[in-house]
C-alpha cells in the first residue's frame, strides 16, 4: 500500500460521555455513527470511506476533551451553514460563525461540542 499523499492521516476527538457525543455528532453531521470497542476505548467512526482521511470520537483513558490545542476541521459539505445550524439544537454552541477565509479558500466556522471540544467546519460555499 503506497503512502498517503494527505498531510492528515487520522484524527480523534476525545469525549467524556460517548452516548451524548454520539447523538451530538450524528445530529450535526446528519449520519449514523456506529460505536466499536478498540481495546479499552470506545470509538465512533466519523467516516466510512476507506479512501478518505478518517477520524473518530473516542472515549477512554487519556481521552480528555479540550478547547485548546490542535483544531480539527470537519468537512462541512457543500455549505457548512447546514451543519452549523444543527449545533445549538444538538447541545453545542457556535464559537465562530460562518466566516469567509478569502483568496478563494472558502469558509470556516468553529463550534464547541457537548464535551467541551472546539471543532472547525470548512466548506467552499
Amino acid at each position: 500500500m503506497p503512502a498517503s499523499p494527505h498531510a492528515l492521516n487520522w484524527f480523534e476527538i476525545p469525549v467524556a460521555d460517548f452516548a451524548r457525543a454520539k447523538v451530538f455528532y450524528e445530529t450535526v453531521l446528519g449520519r449514523t455513527i456506529e460505536p466499536m470497542s478498540m481495546g479499552p476505548s470506545t470509538m465512533g467512526m466519523l467516516s466510512s470511506d476507506p479512501g478518505a482521511v478518517g477520524g473518530a470520537i473516542v472515549h477512554g483513558d487519556g481521552a480528555e476533551p479540550a478547547r485548546q490545542g490542535t483544531l480539527v476541521y470537519l468537512n462541512g459539505g457543500d455549505d457548512l451553514a447546514v451543519m452549523l445550524a444543527r449545533v445549538e439544537g444538538a447541545g453545542g454552541s457556535v464559537a465562530v460563525p460562518k466566516t469567509e477565509i478569502g483568496n478563494g479558500f472558502g469558509f470556516f466556522a468553529h463550534f464547541i461540542d457537548t464535551e467541551g471540544n472546539k471543532v472547525g467546519l470548512h466548506s467552499m460555499q
